[in-house]
């Protein structure tokens, strides 16, 4: 029976690993502090032991046919998808795919072996809700390549209670404070949209919630386009805009005001030792406390026009708090990677560099997943 080995116990990575350990999965933890993983699993029952953490450790333990996990910081997970490969061991993780990830490709498929990313929250379930939206949009009567295509994915992690700040942090700011600093690219009435600083970009977002409409602040992150492919909308759709980013409580581009001036005006050559210190006065004034909650929020959106008339538009809706399981982030990140741990040992994704699985019966398991999760989870069709 092959083994997973689970590298990482930090904030978003028990509710996952307790859910393959309970499922009957014989697992092997890796943490740099073993007494703070075991502690993290008390009242866990199965089969499983917890060693120190170092990649020689990995090596160790490891056999042919194996599953390793990596929920590490991300520049360890190169390092261990290449000795994953030459071990001929599967590898997973939460976090999107690198140029160096992706060029581990024609290896992983010449060894027959799966590397999967992008299987958490944001990138993860966006993605299945994104393939399962397109899907139904394609198998329907109104598709067509003379329509317009309008299509929107947002994800927040927020506060149960937005505070002065509109937001709070569960682990170091510093990523946050970087992400900043990154240029995005998106489509935005029909053309590339291209934004380099994200606070000038923010809107206005309404959303359907549970109580009535109810209006967050968005902007776009990152480099939306190769995403059009992986949603499969690259074969000759016309697309009005395309735009995967972040969601916020209204009020956070105010809140934020003076941050953003700071980072605007920090040499980028010199500007990590600043922005490490920027990150210790929002941990130490704005990180969760023991017994606050956390609440995310992800949407995704695709609206089809023909000569300016809606004919198509459906949305995903989830919302959630924090509870006895684990903090909200943990319980939908982790779980997702441990449904791509199964689906690896099932033999149903395939070989080689891939991203959130595209195949209907996958996708359905992570939507329902995400559903049974969530206090609020929805597929609104708003023409219905």
């Amino acid at each position: 029976m092959p083994k997973i080995h689970w590298l990482g116990t930090g904030l978003s990575a028990i509710p996952g690993l307790r859910m393959l350990i309970e499922n009957g999965h014989s697992v092997v933890v890796y943490n740099r502090t073993v007494d703070k993983a075991i502690e993290a699993l008390s009242g866990v029952n199965g089969d499983y032991q917890v060693v120190p953490f170092s990649l020689e450790a990995v090596k160790k333990y490891t056999i042919a046919g194996d599953v390793v996990v990596s929920m590490l910081p991300g520049n360890f997970h190169v390092p261990v998808a290449e000795l994953c490969l030459s071990m001929d061991v599967h590898f997973v993780s939460s976090s999107y795919i690198s140029d160096e990830m992706r060029s581990l490709n024609d290896a992983a498929k010449e060894k027959n072996l799966c590397v999967v990313n992008e299987v958490g929250l944001d990138p993860g379930i966006d993605h299945s809700m994104s393939h399962a939206l397109v899907e139904d949009y394609r198998s329907s009567s109104i598709f067509s390549k003379e329509n317009s295509h309008s299509f929107l994915s947002y994800c927040g992690g927020l506060s149960d209670v937005p505070n002065d700040f509109c937001y709070k942090f569960s682990w170091s700011p510093l990523g946050v404070l970087k992400a900043l600093m990154s240029t995005s690219v998106s489509i935005r009435d029909s053309e590339v949209y291209t934004v380099t600083k994200p606070w000038e970009s923010v809107e206005i977002y309404p959303l359907p919630m549970p109580w009535g409409e109810d209006e967050f602040e968005v902007y776009p992150n990152r480099d939306s386009l190769p995403f059009i492919e992986q949603y499969q909308m690259h074969e000759g759709l016309k697309i009005d805009q395309f735009v995967r980013g972040t969601l916020r409580y209204k009020g956070w581009k105010n809140a934020w005001s003076d941050i953003f001036s700071e980072v605007d005006s920090l040499d980028p050559a010199r500007s990590e030792g600043r922005l490490t210190e920027i990150s210790d006065d929002l941990w130490n004034n704005y990180s969760y406390k023991e017994d606050e909650v956390d609440r995310v929020i992800l949407t995704v959106e695709l609206k089809v026009e023909n000569e300016s008339e809606v004919v198509w538009h459906k949305q995903f809706l989830l919302d959630t708090l924090g509870n006895s399981k684990g903090n909200a982030m943990a319980q939908l990140v982790s779980c997702s990677v441990a449904l791509a741990v199964e689906a690896v040992l099932s033999n149903e994704i395939s070989s080689g560099v891939t991203a959130a699985p595209h195949q209907n019966e996958l996708v359905n398991r992570w939507l329902k997943q995400a559903d049974d999760i969530s206090d609020h989870f929805a597929l609104i069709d708003h023409l219905s």
